[in-house]
């Protein structure tokens, strides 16, 4: 009878932590994630922190540069993605596409081989997302993206 008694406790019990882990981890997760926050580079305002907002990427593959080197030449292969809000217009991704590429290759191509094989990817990419900025605003075109990430290098 007594065991009867325990195994009948220990079933009680056991229900009504899983029960109550379950009903916790329902309330957890029926929360908006709100642990990303960040807004692009080009805003005027700051959205409130734990807002998650959305972009799109548009990719640009395949820009080709070639660098002398000591003893022969040398091509470095970038693909490279623009991160633009999502309510952006492909249309317009599309048409700064060879401006983007003019710009990523006069910079790499005035950099010394040695300079740009050791220099590290978080490096290059905002070296490449300031000088393509800075073209932007020479030209005084209105930049529909907030960054420019390198999603791919290839050194031969």
């Amino acid at each position: 009878m007594l065991m009867q008694r325990i195994i009948l406790a220990v079933l009680v019990t056991n229900t009504l932590v899983a029960a109550g882990s379950a009903y916790i981890s329902f309330q957890v997760l029926s929360r908006p994630d709100a642990t990303v926050a960040s807004t692009p580079a080009n805003s005027a305002t700051a959205d409130a922190p734990g807002e998650a907002e959305e972009y799109k990427f548009f990719p640009i593959e395949k820009v080709i540069v070639s660098l002398q080197g000591e003893d022969r030449e040398h091509y470095f292969v970038l693909d490279l993605v623009l991160q633009a809000d999502v309510d952006t217009d492909n249309k317009k991704l599309q048409q700064i596409d060879p401006m983007v590429r003019n710009s990523v290759v006069a910079h790499l191509s005035s950099m010394a081989f040695n300079q740009l094989r050791a220099m590290p990817i978080a490096e290059l990419q905002t070296s490449l997302e300031k000088v393509v900025q800075a073209d932007f605003s020479t030209r005084q075109v209105i930049q529909p993206f907030a960054h420019v990430l390198v999603s791919k290098l290839v050194v031969q």
